[in-house]
């Protein structure tokens, strides 16, 4: 009988994914040079590590997200450390400011490639769980914090909403800042760059060297 995946496990069992997938030499991903693909094949493999251990149920492209069952509700996301991030829907602008809605757990490597062998080595340099309260843009929230802690009004919320192009209208932009004023977003750590569909970078989390609640460094093997 299968365990049932929680959060725990799910963290437990990354940091094992990585360690095995940093010696494993992958005759699959030689020669590639696409990042996405690379992405993808690793993601496959997690989830089906997962799936092969775990009762656990796996999304669809219309749910949007990997692990979507209430308990879990997180997002697996696979980048190399040359450019850490990778691209996630749109759902609406408050994403930008009170999270994206779900946890990510984000796999950076860096890989190399060995001609003798015709393999590749992916590298784990860094592994981290990112809950949902932590997953907006770091500037933003930043800015908002110190705003309503100078006492801005909404006029002033709206007109920096405003400034830094938050996909939305007028009125959207108005009930946004009524919200902001009576409930303030937590810090997030991400940086989100407005597009079709949100562009996450993730080079905060790998550089972060102090303890954040909500934020778990899996692994940490990442040097400048």
């Amino acid at each position: 009988m299968k365990a049932k995946l929680t959060i725990k496990k799910l963290i437990e069992e990354a940091r094992e994914f990585c360690k095995a997938e940093s010696v494993y030499k992958n005759k699959e991903l030689f020669g590639v040079t696409d990042g996405k693909a690379v992405g993808t094949f690793i993601e496959h493999k997690f989830k089906k590590h997962l799936d092969d251990k775990y009762l656990l149920t796996i999304g669809s492209s219309a749910s949007g997200i990997d692990l979507p069952s209430d308990e879990i509700k997180t997002d697996i996301k696979v980048t190399s450390i040359k450019q850490p991030q990778s691209s996630c829907p749109f759902k609406d602008a408050k994403q930008k400011i009170y999270g994206l809605g779900y946890n990510l757990l984000v796999f950076v490597y860096d890989k190399t490639d060995n001609p003798q062998s015709k393999t590749a080595t992916l590298n784990f340099v860094s592994c981290s769980f990112i809950s949902k309260e932590r997953s907006a843009d770091y500037t933003t929230t930043y800015r908002l914090r110190e705003m309503i802690n100078d006492q801005a009004n909404e006029a002033d919320i709206i007109a920096y909403l405003q400034d830094k192009n938050i996909p939305a209208d007028e009125i959207t932009l108005a009930q946004l800042a009524e919200q902001i004023l009576i409930n303030p977003p937590e810090q997030g750590y991400l940086t989100i760059s407005n597009a079709l569909q949100w562009r996450l970078q993730y080079q905060r989390i790998v550089d972060l060297n102090k303890n954040v609640k909500g934020i778990t460094k899996i692994v940490d093997n990442y040097k400048k």
